[in-house]
């Protein structure tokens, strides 16, 4: 027996100890048992002073089951011992580890021996973070959980979907020989180094993104100018297309756009010259600057019809007018594309002129101002590297991109796909992430049995992506937020790694369930834990300051207690070495 009770708080127990503490072990941290004839209760030593424990509650023993929780206080005489290591799994572990529905995460620092394992289903069916500062060993506990994951001997994860999005590229290496342990499980990998020759360079299907995607490739920042987006994906279904199956549609657009110049009250001289500057880039083989118009006793080109005269004006105006007329039709409709089709991102700059055009670009300088920025950003997307993500020589649906993601160059199921995104700036890294999240999470909500096929998107350094940004005033959502919210039913979770997660998302932190927490010492991101994250105590942001790197205390769902962790080195390592300065600097001049 340790000792006796002298205090019941609110969930602290104050024991006077009865024993020596010099000849037994370092107390602190591990459980007792404080049990009576009605009531076993568990508790933790937290701390030790002037011969007084501070045991925090933790939970009960019902039936010889631990059960997270303390409704019950123990009595004053209730008889206080140590729990034995032999039964300490039962509390921070599973008593009996099964291959096809526990997973190892790694050992007990306190106990020694004791192997920490959790529910697969309890880990993985919700949004998880992994928080720590840099160098507390998350990169390499992470290569390890998932390591373990696929070293099963037994059972075999065939139809996991986990797609790492590797901030730094240090996860290739952790991964890419996993097959030589378990020869059915397979490990993609895509880059966005545009120079590499070997590895596959990381693309989408430009035809498959949607008003939001491009809003965000565009970096756009105001709502206004998302109609000009839809305008021009309604137009690239006609300009993208052959002449012969849409030549009515193009007509119409030529002329009612036309038609809106000859109206806007502009000078002869601006009018003519915007005209030709239309006639010239959009043109069909029935109306084009050579199209004859004909009049009583001549014919001219229509290019003709456009000269000024002596007064100042162009005489033929009303002419003109009347002549495109000839080609509007208000039986004809614009539709989005519906990814039945291929068209590039030059198809979608041509079908942007023409849509910035046809909204009145040319008429008022503010929608001049407010939408002609986005012409800059996609020509500035056009002439750089960027440009090359988007060029997909096949045509595919999204069904037969995501398969095609999904399977590996062996033609099995792909269960890891690591995307390197360590060549692009992170304005664009950001953007990347949020466009296969949402093409994952569509594609989720669309299956017809909801949740048969889950996908893991597990983003390393997520503050620099899973932001509280402008989405939501563009947008009216942020697709993060939207997955933590909504995604579970979906079976499309988020895994969150961070060593800032005072700037992550409040929403998609609030929905994480279980949490890896590392060595952390900013006192802003121990303060933002402490008060986002559920089940934190001040006890546990005073061991997050000195945890050592490779260990974390792991709570949530998917943990009884909040419990210390230490993972083991994976094997190989992820590439998340500091840099070695002796290495590099020192030369021996011997």
């Amino acid at each position: 027996m340790l000792g006796n009770i002298i205090a019941v708080e609110e969930n602290e127990v104050l024991v006077k100890l009865n024993i020596d503490l010099n000849k037994v072990q370092n107390l602190i941290n591990l459980m007792v048992i404080m049990e009576d004839e009605n009531k076993k209760i568990i508790g933790e030593i937290i701390n030790i002073k002037d011969g007084i424990a501070y045991i925090n509650l933790l939970g009960e023993l019902q039936n010889e089951k631990f059960v997270y929780g303390v409704i019950n206080k123990p009595s004053f005489s209730s008889v206080i011992k140590l729990i034995s290591k032999e039964k300490i799994p039962m509390i921070i572990s599973t008593e009996e580890f099964i291959e096809d529905k526990h997973l190892y995460l790694g050992t007990s620092p306190i106990y020694e021996g004791v192997k920490i394992n959790v529910d697969v289903n309890d880990f993985f069916s919700n949004h998880f973070a992994i928080f720590g500062s840099t160098g507390s060993g998350k990169s390499c506990s992470v290569a390890r959980l998932f390591q373990n994951l696929f070293a099963k001997p037994s059972s075999i994860p065939y139809r996991s979907s986990i797609f790492i999005f590797d901030a730094y590229g240090e996860y290739h290496t952790a991964f890419e020989k996993l097959n030589e342990v378990v020869p059915e499980i397979s490990f993609k990998y895509y880059t966005t180094n545009v120079d590499e020759t070997y590895e596959k360079i990381l693309k989408i299907p430009f035809w498959l993104l949607d008003t939001d995607d491009i809003a965000l490739l565009l970096d756009c920042t105001k709502p206004t100018q998302l109609p000009i987006i839809e305008k021009a994906l309604k137009l690239v279904t006609i300009f993208a297309r052959e002449e012969k199956l849409v030549i009515k549609h193009k007509n119409d657009i030529v002329a009612r756009a036309i038609l809106d110049i000859l109206t806007s009250g502009k000078n002869p001289a601006q009018i003519r010259d915007q005209v030709f500057s239309i006639l010239s880039y959009y043109n069909t083989s029935e109306l084009n600057l050579e199209t004859p118009i004909f009049q009583p006793g001549y014919t001219r080109p229509l290019k003709q019809c456009l000269l000024i005269d002596a007064t100042g004006k162009i005489r033929d105006m009303e002419l003109l007018m009347t002549f495109m007329q000839k080609f509007t039709d208000d039986t004809l409709e614009l539709n989005l594309p519906d990814g039945t089709y291929k068209y590039t991102l030059n198809d979608f700059k041509d079908a942007l002129d023409f849509a910035l055009i046809s909204e009145g670009i040319l008429k008022s300088e503010k929608i001049f101002d407010d939408t002609n920025v986005l012409k800059v950003r996609l020509h500035s997307l056009l002439t750089g590297n960027y440009s090359k993500y988007f060029e997909y020589e096949k045509f595919v649906s999204k069904d037969q991109y995501i398969k095609e993601l999904l399977s590996a160059p062996n033609d099995r199921k792909a269960q890891i796909i690591n995307f390197n995104i360590n060549y692009v700036d992170d304005r664009f890294a950001k953007t990347i992430t949020k466009i296969y999240s949402k093409m994952l999470f569509d594609y989720a909500k669309e299956l017809k049995e909801r949740a048969t096929i889950p996908f893991h998107i597990i983003l390393e350094e997520a503050h620099r992506y899973v932001q509280n940004d402008n989405d939501i005033n563009l947008l009216g959502y942020n697709i993060f937020d939207r997955i933590t919210k909504e995604g579970r039913k979906y079976g499309v979770l988020l895994g969150l790694i961070s060593q800032r997660p005072s700037e992550l998302s409040d929403t998609s932190i609030s929905q994480c369930s279980n949490f890896l927490i590392f060595n952390i010492l900013h006192p802003i991101d121990l303060n933002y834990i402490k008060e986002m994250v559920p089940n934190v105590t001040t006890e546990i942001v005073k061991k997050l300051k000195t945890l050592q790197p490779g260990n974390c205390i792991a709570f949530g769902n998917a943990f009884k207690v909040p419990v210390f962790i230490k993972f083991e080195m994976p094997r190989p390592a992820p590439s998340s070495s500091s840099c070695d300065i002796s290495k590099v600097w020192f030369i021996n001049k011997r």
